[in-house]
């Protein structure tokens, strides 16, 4: 993988790749989420990714200053505007919250206390035999479980480094150590 044959889904005013790294800064107002409590649809946030078939792992590191209600950067699994799953970190209630959304035509959402540094942390998505298997780390040595779900099977997929700012603009986000290839194959307990 090459992250500069990376593309955008919804492609932010500033962006830049510097070597092996992703630097965005958020456009104002930008989100993914489809209806549950709030009623409304975006599918405006920044999306930079990879196209794949069939089951992959992805890792990358992730580097953001969160400070205004619900700013979140991480990754993201995407197979069309109804069905799609982000995971990151996500500043809400004045806490850094391990967030994801799984979304199947409408959106859940999930979310746990961080207890790292949210300034920089990793995130990684295995997804095979339809089963979305997310996990998250501190230190890029040990790699907890988030979420584990069923995920729709789809012919292909577009996957990568998700951002939003559904309250303003100006988040500055790096993403790097970027790693696609076949799922990984490791036992669900093993946190390595």
């Amino acid at each position: 993988m090459n992250i500069k044959n990376g593309q955008w889904i919804n492609e932010p005013a500033r962006w830049r790749l510097d070597d092996d790294a992703l630097l965005v800064t958020t456009d104002k107002s930008t989100d993914f989420w489809r209806e549950t409590h709030y009623g409304f649809v975006r599918h405006s946030g920044h999306l930079f990714g990879f196209r794949v078939s069939g089951d992959f792992t992805l890792q990358l590191c992730i580097e953001g200053e969160f400070a205004e209600l619900y700013d979140q950067a991480g990754l993201m699994i995407e197979q069309g505007p109804q069905q799609w799953c982000k995971a990151g970190i996500e500043f809400t209630d004045n806490h850094f919250m391990l967030s994801s959304v799984l979304t199947n035509g409408k959106s859940d959402w999930a979310t746990g206390l961080f207890q790292g540094n949210p300034e920089k942390f990793w995130m990684r998505a295995t997804l095979e035999g339809e089963v979305l298997r997310l996990q998250y780390s501190a230190d890029s040595v040990t790699w907890p479980l988030l979420r584990l779900c069923p995920f729709p099977k789809a012919e292909n997929r577009f996957v990568g480094a998700m951002c939003c700012t559904p309250e303003r603009e100006g988040l500055a986000v790096r993403f790097s150590e970027f790693q696609l290839g076949r799922p990984a194959g490791k036992a669900l307990h093993d946190l390595s």
